[in-house]
């Protein structure tokens, strides 16, 4: 879907400078306990398939959304593994847009849907083992993608 009007709107206002803006991200697995991330078009590092949380909007409804329209999956939230922020969340698009995240990573459970490797948002979809992944846009610790510590939460 790409941009919502109201963060059009935001950045008509505001231009292209530094925007705190609240996220959602799924960790989602396969069957054999791969982990889905995407690449955007053009861009070069990896990322969870995420987004930025719309007015009126649960967190756990935004991950659904985002997944769904990254992705062609449905998904189920099963529990918030961390939540994210601070300068380490940064990032620059393409475009010169500035945002500062502030992310609440869910697991997600798969409830349908057919992956779609290409589409508006995304230029590649893939699924990586967790101790096989690739350099990524954002910095998140390496424990939230262990099932390892699938029970905790994690706070940064």
């Amino acid at each position: 879907m790409g941009m919502s009007l109201y963060y059009q709107e935001l950045r008509e206002k505001y231009g292209s400078g530094l925007l705190f803006m609240p996220a959602v991200a799924g960790i989602i697995r396969n069957e054999s306990g791969q982990i889905l991330l995407g690449r955007k078009h053009r861009e070069e590092l990896w990322g969870l398939i995420a987004g930025a949380i719309e007015i009126g909007e649960t967190p756990a409804q935004a991950v659904c959304r985002e997944v769904w329209e990254e992705t062609g999956l449905q998904v189920e939230p099963k529990k918030i593994i961390g939540v994210f922020g601070g300068k380490g969340h940064r990032f620059t698009y393409q475009n010169g847009h500035q945002v500062e995240y502030l992310t609440i990573v869910f697991a997600c459970g798969i409830l349908g849907g057919e992956l779609h490797p290409m589409n508006e948002e995304m230029g590649e979809l893939r699924y990586f083992d967790e101790s096989a992944l690739p350099p990524m846009a954002i910095a998140y610790p390496k424990e939230i993608f262990l099932q390892l510590y699938a029970d905790h939460v994690i706070f940064e």
